[in-house]
């Protein structure tokens, strides 16, 4: 029997503009070999059914390959700007330099946004897309300690 807990939480699908999947590429290459991360601003969150505008990059103060941690006067001047204008924080993202798209035990336990989709890209060369040799680029709701993957279209 599912639980209500077990229930995706929604949605299911999200639309990703190609324009902001190739910034947030380009920022994790440029970022490399440290991980790199950003806000994706929306009209809304992801999760009340928010659409994509633009992909705002930050620092990542831990300049670490192995996590990261938006800096915070790059977050303040984001969300600020995003509220002054009405908009939402409708994704965070980061790269994983050496693994796939998934986000790690750490990344769950600093999921502080349920709201948001948690977009993650894996500059491995293993998650490349066989064909288009793309990187590899994948959303996530983190509830509740609890990861939901969410289908990225273009």
């Amino acid at each position: 029997m599912t639980h209500m807990s077990d229930a995706h939480p929604g949605p299911a699908t999200a639309h990703l503009p190609e324009s902001i999947r190739a910034a947030i590429v380009d920022h994790a290459r440029t970022g490399y070999p440290n991980e790199a991360c950003g806000l994706i601003v929306g009209t809304a969150p992801a999760a009340a059914g928010g659409t994509a505008l633009r992909f705002e990059a930050a620092r990542n103060r831990a300049a670490s390959p192995y996590r990261y941690e938006i800096e915070p006067d790059d977050l303040y001047r984001i969300v600020v700007s995003a509220d002054d204008a009405d908009e939402s924080v409708w994704g965070i993202v980061h790269s994983h330099t050496h693994t796939p798209a998934v986000p790690s035990p750490t990344d769950v336990g600093l999921a502080f946004y349920p709201d948001a989709l948690y977009v993650l890209v894996s500059l491995s060369e293993d998650e490349a897309d066989p064909v288009t040799r793309e990187a590899s680029v994948r959303a996530w709701r983190i509830v509740n300690g609890r990861m939901f993957e969410v289908e990225l279209r273009a």
